[in-house]
């Protein structure tokens, strides 16, 4: 299958409009993490136009896009994470110069955060339980002992609505053991602290899963796959997940641009480890970003 599948080639060339992060250094440069994908928009007769993701995490989302030219219209974005909140900011202000983005408010927060799509993907995904809470917010153990009351017992991981601190596993990531609220409770404390400003929403506990093999991701379009490859952590890896069972889930979440996530658990069942906004998923390097860009819908 070579290091990411491409499904079927639509269009030759495109007249898609996407917004691209600008380089903080040079506001004029797209960020430098997606130069590759801009390029290609630009030579297949796209257009490319940039925005200031710092002003925009800094609460300003109206001068963030003040070098978008106006009357654009619809247009992709692909670029860093934003907070749904910062998301609807920005869709606001790019509405109000006559840019409004492909993907609304409400269907980024759905398919980027897992309180809005978990219900659709239940069985397909491993049994979890969320509460809210502020950045630095760090709940007690009573809480987290009502929590997980309906998890299966034995171990579990700890994430944000969004995303984990996997690569802190042990510190604040893993808990060997749901049933124990007082190491529960060091692990939230120790990834909400990492997270710090940034958490997401709240707590996810999840049923931890034993997984064979590395994770791919699946970049779906209007309810079909369009890319399949590896996931960015492990770009060299090839897999071939099963996708039938997943599609119709997809489907059924309502979101045009939303990647997949699946990682083959130990009994050979192809399992939905994270759903997420095609606009801020992450391409891994041996990808071919024409594959992606020439399926995403031309809004004209």
């Amino acid at each position: 299958m070579g290091e990411q599948q491409a499904i079927t080639r639509g269009q030759t060339t495109m007249t898609l409009t996407v917004l691209f992060c600008a380089d903080p250094l040079d506001p004029r440069r797209v960020d430098e993490h997606f130069t590759r994908e801009a390029d290609t928009v630009r030579a297949t007769g796209g257009t490319s136009v940039l925005f200031d993701h710092d002003l925009l995490q800094q609460g300003d989302a109206t001068e963030a896009v003040r070098r978008v030219p106006r009357g654009l219209g619809p247009l992709w974005y692909r670029g860093w994470m934003v907070s749904s909140s910062e998301y609807h900011a920005l869709a606001k202000a790019l509405a109000a110069r006559g840019t409004p983005l492909m993907t609304p408010p409400d269907g980024y927060q759905r398919a980027h955060e897992l309180p809005g799509w978990y219900d659709t993907f239940l069985g397909l995904t491993p049994p979890s339980a969320w509460l809210p809470l502020h950045p630095r917010e760090i709940p007690g153990e009573d809480a987290l002992e009502q929590l997980v009351q309906e998890l299966p017992q034995g171990a579990g991981i700890i994430k944000d609505y969004v995303k984990s601190r996997k690569h802190e596993w042990e510190e604040a990531c893993y808990v060997p053991d749901l049933g124990n609220p007082k190491v529960l409770r060091s692990k939230v404390e120790a990834m909400v602290g990492l997270q710090d400003d940034f958490l997401a929403g709240g707590l996810v506990v999840r049923a931890y899963e034993p997984y064979d093999g590395a994770e791919c991701r699946v970049w779906w379009i209007d309810g079909e796959p369009a890319l399949i490859g590896p996931h960015p952590d492990t770009p060299r890896d090839d897999p071939e997940p099963e996708l039938d069972h997943v599609r119709p889930a997809v489907r059924a979440l309502g979101c045009r641009f939303v990647t997949t996530d699946l990682a083959r658990r130990a009994d050979g069942v192809w399992r939905v480890v994270e759903v997420g906004d095609g606009q801020v998923s992450d391409l891994p390097s041996t990808a071919d970003v024409g594959d992606l860009y020439f399926h995403l819908p031309d809004p004209s």
